[in-house]
Order: structure tokens, then sequence, then C-alpha cells
């Protein structure tokens, strides 16, 4: 009857793996363990895997937390058990209270931190292909409660999964179709020697309270709660990973990439359900450079809104850590948040003789001005060139940028109109209009918006003798 349990968990075990694609024969594994019944029947388990079923190379990795002081002596059993396995065996004495004091953490955080940070450091130190955790059933049903009182989507309510990449390594957990008990009844019916961590006991601990209060008394209403949670965790895992593929393929789609700016067309994002348009702004969040628990639903859930808000078409939304969503029409856009507005510049040409390049720095951009006769003299093809009659222009010309109140003849349209207006007919994005020159002549008429509009000042005729042609560029793409 006790070779039946063991081997129950033994293939338990081996399904998982090959369910998951956990490993493949010839790994290396990392396994983590703390030396209570969980991790000490798991690597017993994983060791009968690698000699009877799948050549593996196991590592055996233990932390020493430093807050008691029969861990003195766990340490010291783990290490013979390694060795009477055979396997490699590396740990660590981790003074996690100095850590606590550093950090600024608690004390299951930190001991957490640490306990991953130390077993990446050997599975570098190894060439690991993963790192092996005892978390099951039970450890499933209290993550996913605990998730579901934090308020949690989808991912929290998925638990953790039998594997996830992290640093270049998979974390793999091949228990967790597996009761804490029969784990408990193996290491006592097996004979292999566990420890106790009376921390484990402590209600003070949110985790804790959660397995000793929460679930006994949840279980009253369910007697099958634990299997209920994580038969949860794994119908909300599969679609939750559908919906992460869905929204990866959504933001290919969608969303372009430049300049250190995530862009995306309104009018595409509306037609989204409500689900991946949340999803989809999650991801570009996660792109940008904001602490993991900065995105949060209420965040995500304001942008959306506003995003999904027509009557106002430029705005700026400020996320926060000197990162902004802007709207600009139909273009919604995340980045840095950038103070060009406050450049002020102004360039006065008196005279020149021939081709001559203006370099405006402040907005790197250029401004050409070229002699041209009659003969030689082609129609603009569009707002980035302008021709002038040379003879009818008032000396000096002045380039600058635009100031409050700034108002130009359109050429075709009688009377003035400012030049904020012209930018808004225009739809020229807010972010743009700064990087816009303003071209006066010499009484301090508007003559020219480079890219935009001209003036009705000095047009080309057929009298026209001498022609200046301007043409505007971009500093950073030239030549």
């Amino acid at each position: 009857m006790e070779a039946l349990r063991w081997d129950t968990l033994v293939n338990n075990v081996l399904d998982a793996a090959e369910e998951h694609q956990l490993w493949v024969p010839g790994d290396r594994i990392v396994v983590a363990v703390s030396g209570g019944p969980d991790s000490v029947a798991f690597l017993h388990i994983m060791q009968e895997i690698s000699k009877r079923h799948v050549p593996l190379e196991l590592i055996c990795a233990h932390v020493h937390h430093g807050f008691r002081k029969e861990s003195d002596e766990e340490a010291h059993q783990m290490m013979e058990l390694a060795n009477e396995l055979g396997i490699a065996f590396e740990w660590i004495k981790a003074d996690i209270p100095s850590y606590m004091k550093q950090t600024g953490q608690g004390p299951q955080e930190a001991a957490r931190n640490r306990r991953y940070a130390f077993l990446h450091e050997v599975a570098d130190k190894y060439g690991a292909a993963s790192i092996a955790l005892a978390h099951h059933a039970d450890d499933q049903a209290e993550t996913v409660m605990l998730h579901l009182l934090r308020g949690s989507g989808l991912s929290g309510l998925a638990g953790m999964k039998f594997k996830r990449r992290e640093k270049n390594v998979e974390l793999i957990r091949p228990c967790l179709r597996i009761n804490k008990t029969d784990l408990v009844e193996a290491c006592n019916t097996q004979g292999f020697t566990y420890f106790h961590d009376d921390s484990n006991d402590q209600r003070k601990y949110r985790r804790n309270a959660i397995r000793l209060d929460v679930l006994p008394f949840l279980g009253q209403y369910n007697g099958q709660l634990t299997p209920s949670l994580n038969r949860l965790a794994e119908i909300v895992g599969e679609e939750d990973d559908f919906m992460e593929q869905s929204a990866r393929d959504t933001y290919r789609c969608l969303v372009q990439v430049n300049g250190g700016r995530q862009t995306f067309e309104a009018p595409s994002f509306l037609k989204l359900h409500v689900a991946l348009q949340r999803r989809l702004i999650k991801l570009i969040l996660n792109y940008l450079p904001l602490d993991s628990d900065f995105v949060d639903f209420t965040r995500i859930e304001t942008i959306r809104r506003k995003v999904m808000d027509t009557d106002v078409t430029t705005w700026s939304l400020d996320i926060g850590q000197t990162l902004v969503c802007t709207r600009e029409y139909d273009l919604i856009s995340f980045g840095i948040r950038t103070d060009v507005q406050d450049r002020s510049y102004e360039y006065r040409l008196a005279q020149w003789s021939g081709t001559y390049e203006l370099s405006l720095t402040e907005i790197n951009r250029y401004i050409r001005f070229m002699p041209m006769s009659p003969e030689n003299y082609h129609v603009p093809e569009s707002a980035d060139q302008a021709a002038f009659d040379a003879d009818r222009l008032m000396m000096p010309l002045v380039v600058r940028s635009r100031l409050p109140g700034d108002a130009m003849k359109v050429l075709g349209l009688n009377g003035s109109k400012k030049v904020k207006n012209i930018f808004i007919d225009e739809k020229i994005p807010p972010s743009v209009r700064p990087c816009i020159p303003v071209v006066c002549d010499g009484a301090g008429n508007i003559i020219w918006l480079p890219g935009v509009r001209r003036s009705d000042v000095a047009p080309v005729r057929e009298s026209t003798s001498a022609i200046l042609y301007m043409t505007v560029g971009d500093s950073a793409i030239q030549g």
C-alpha cells in the first residue's frame, strides 16, 4: 500500500512534467529544499525520477534564513540528505533580519526575495535549465484566496503556474496537483526526516491566517474547497494565457513604437472588447519604465475611460513617474513627458548670398533659403515648400518660435486667422506644434508656417522677376 501511494506521487509529478513540458532528458535542475515535509518529499520524488525515469542532474539548494536557532540543524540535515542521495548541495546563511533593515521589507517578503535571489545564483552557477519548487495544491488554494481578498484580476486568480520563465530560467512547480497531506504521509511512511517551522503557525502573517482560519471556515460550506480553488486556478490560468496572447497580437497590430513613444489610433482601440482594451493598456504600461505595483486597475481604467471619451480630441494625462498619456486627435501616445513647449528662439536674416541654410537647433529642424530665377521656378509640391516674390518681401526676415496671439493672413482667405486655430483646423497634434517655426517679414507679418500653410504676402506672379524659395526639414535626417 505504501509503495502504491509513493508510486502514485511519482507518477503524478511525471504526468505534470509531460503535460506542461517541465523538463527534457539531461536537464540540470535546482531543487529548492527548505527542510519541511513538502520539499523533502519532493526532493526524493525528483531523485527517483532522475534515476528510474528521466536522466536529470539535480542540485539541492537550501536557504538558512537566520530567524530560528533550529535553522543551523536543518541546514546540516539537508546537507547530509543531499550527500546520501548523491546530489550536489548549495546553501546560504541569509541573515534576513539584516536584509529587512536594509530594504525596509517585512519578514516574509524579505525572506522570499532573498531566497529566490539565491536560487537564481545557484542556477547561474550550474547553468541550470530550471528551478524546481515544491508548491502543492494547498499552497495554490491559499494563493488564489489571498489574491481574491486583495481584489486581483484574472492573472492573480490563476495562482501559481506549473512553469513560468524568470531571469532566463524556468520556475517549475510539478506538485501543484498534490495535496500537502499526501506529501506529509509520504515522508512518514517512507521514513524521511523533515522539520516543522513554527512560524507557519503564526497568524500575524496573512497567508498563515488564510490557511489556518479562512479556508477551514469556508470549508464548512464546501467540503471540496481546495480542489475547487485549484480547478478555478487552472481554468482561469488557461483563459488568462489566451487573453494575454490576444493582447500581444493586438499590440503587434495596433501599436507603433517610435523614439521611445508607443502610439495607437483611437478608432481602432474603440472597436476592441473592453477586456482587450484593458489588457492592451496594461501591456503598454508594462513596457514603460514604471514600477510593477504602479500598474493597477484604477490607473488602467482611468486611461481607458479617457480614451473612450470622444468629445475631447486633444488632452494630456499624467500617469506618474514622469510619464504621460496624450491624445492628439485620433492618435493616443504613451511616453516620457517633454518640455519642448518652453523653448523659445529668434533668428534675423538681413542679407545672404546664394543658398543659405538656417539651423534651428532648438527644435532639430532647418529652413533652406534659395534664390531662384523665374525660368527655374517650379510650383511648391507640399506645405514643406513655399515660394515668394523676393522683391516684394520686406527685410529682414525673422524665424522664431510661436507667440501667444499669433495670427496670419492665409492665402485664399479674407482677413487674418489665429495660428492656434490654423493648427486646430489642420489637425496638427499639440506635441508637434512647438516644433513648427514661424517665418515673418520685416514688418512682423507671418508669411509662412513651414509644413502647414503660407500667407498671402508676396505671392509669385507672372510679373515676378526674382523668387525666394524656402524648404523646411528635420535636421536629424538631412543629406
